[in-house]
């Protein structure tokens, strides 16, 4: 059965300063399919759906709902023609209830006082409608991140959308919250309702995706149903350029050692972690949510404490007291949470990229003065655009995080620790992130990596320590290191060597 069409764009543009990020667009999107859009960060996908959501007012084009012209030229007017759109950062106000949330705008009254008993009734419905059954008088910061996820679902099917759009919904969720949230995705759109999906991750949205929109630089490559498609062909439509070689070849073995960690303890959170990485050597670190990874790499830069342990970097026990010291030691720590602790949005990139080094220049500091350093690491990452006075908080995701990279880069560290380097950023990021890594190692950094995205774990890393509920269990060697012996390893099953 075929559902009728929800929603309908014809030559819509949207232009900023220098930049056509929308160029001529025709989309179509039916009820009752998930539609996924695909495409690089900077292809224009985020901003087709701002503009669809209202976000715009010197839009060109038209728009259609149920083959009815609309303007959307505010988010009120997109949500009076019932478009709901869920951000990948997530609008809830943690001091607040998770009813107060739901029925944010809309709470229900009684003779002119807050109707608390409809307010808790109406909430915990649309709470199972997805799928959760927590107690509506709980607050925001007292639930997980996969169930703040489900929670902004909840509130906005509470305005009876036509259309759903969802940015990046898995890219804080793990392989079973994902299935779940599939689940719950699934039975949204047999209700009739139509979902645009935007996501980086290929194998979701070959599960999820009834057809998909290609976008690059601005402007629409093809839709098509995502049966009649390979993901390579995806790819080179993403790119404009075939992807053949995703994972970059290493060409330097690993030398001497560099880190050493000794029975490092942080009560509750890890115990007795041991473990060594060579120069020139990528050390990836496996292991399920809550396994103690992100913990583990904290307090080795200090920006966490830990109990006891003794850490050591070329043969040399570190004296580092704070982050500040260790990054003066030669460790750099690129967070997972880019925009909360990683690049500063409202500087430049010159100022970001920087950052780490500023105790380092000579004199007073001038970014004109280290333009050297800025142009550099812009094109080894290949910041786009390349202008070292462009704020970051107007760049792409993908981009954030190359200045992210870029930045510690720059300080040319020792030992080099990323926490989900490709978070949320697209195929062609990706190849540029990686080879960016795989060229720090051959130049002698030691690089541990973390990453729940495991063909990126098994791709870029010479050998894999599991971690599972805070205890180092063995690792995994480049011959038997697979994606499945991994998942099976942080499960606790499978055969593992000895660290």
């Amino acid at each position: 059965m075929e559902y009728p069409i929800a929603l309908e764009l014809r030559a819509v543009s949207k232009r900023y300063p220098g930049m056509l990020a929308v160029d001529g667009v025709d989309f179509e999107l039916r009820s009752g399919e998930i539609h996924a859009l695909l495409g690089e960060n900077g292809a224009g996908k985020s901003t087709l759906v701002k503009l669809i959501a209202g976000s715009f007012t010197d839009y060109t084009g038209q728009a259609a709902i149920g083959g009815k012209d609309v303007t959307l030229h505010s988010p009120a007017a997109s949500k009076a023609h019932g478009i709901e759109m869920i951000h990948q950062e997530l609008s809830l106000a943690l001091p607040l209830s998770l009813a107060e949330n739901i029925l944010a705008g809309r709470l229900p009254t009684k003779f002119g006082f807050l109707d608390r008993r409809a307010m808790r009734e109406e909430s915990k419905e649309l709470l199972l409608q997805v799928g959760l059954t927590l107690d509506p008088d709980m607050l925001v910061e007292e639930i997980s991140q996969p169930e703040a996820q489900l929670v902004e679902i909840a509130k906005a099917l509470g305005n009876h959308p036509r259309i759903l759009i969802m940015d990046e919904p898995t890219s804080a969720l793990s392989r079973e919250e994902v299935a779940r949230l599939f689940d719950i995705v699934r039975k949204l759109r047999e209700t009739g309702l139509a979902i645009i999906y935007i996501s980086h991750h290929l194998p979701e949205l070959r599960e999820i995706a009834d057809r998909v929109t290609v976008m690059r630089d601005g402007k629409k490559v093809t839709t098509v149903e995502m049966s009649e498609v390979t993901s390579a062909q995806l790819v080179d439509m993403m790119v404009g350029r075939s992807v053949s070689d995703f994972y970059a070849h290493r060409n330097k073995g690993a030398g001497e050692e560099r880190l050493r960690v000794e029975s490092l303890y942080r009560f509750g959170f890890f115990h007795d972690i041991s473990f060594s990485v060579r120069s020139s050597e990528i050390v990836g670190i496996g292991g399920l949510s809550g396994s103690g990874r992100s913990e583990v790499a904290r307090s080795l830069c200090r920006l966490d404490p830990m109990d006891s342990g003794q850490v050591f970097v070329d043969g040399v026990v570190s004296a580092s007291r704070s982050y500040g010291d260790a990054i003066r030691e030669g460790f750099a720590y690129l967070t997972e949470d880019r925009k909360g602790q990683g690049v500063a949005l409202r500087l430049d990139i010159g100022d970001n990229v920087l950052a780490g080094i500023v105790g380092r220049l000579s004199g007073i500091y001038s970014p004109a003065g280290s333009s050297g350093v800025v142009d550099e690491m812009i094109a080894r990452l290949q910041v786009y655009p390349p202008d070292a006075s462009r704020t970051v908080g107007n760049l792409s995701g993908g981009n954030q995080q190359k200045v992210l990279l870029a930045k510690w880069l720059a300080t040319k560290p020792k030992v080099l620790i990323l926490d989900e380097p490709t978070r949320g950023v697209d195929v062609g990021a990706k190849v540029v992130i990686h080879r960016a890594i795989a060229e720090a190692a051959d130049q002698g950094v030691a690089v541990l990596l973390i990453s729940s995205d495991l063909p990126e774990l098994v791709g870029l890393s010479d050998r894999v320590l599991i971690l599972r509920n805070g205890h180092l269990i063995g690792q995994l060697d480049k011959s038997n290191c697979t994606e499945e012996s991994v998942l099976l390893a942080a499960n606790g099953q499978g055969e593992l060597l000895p660290v």
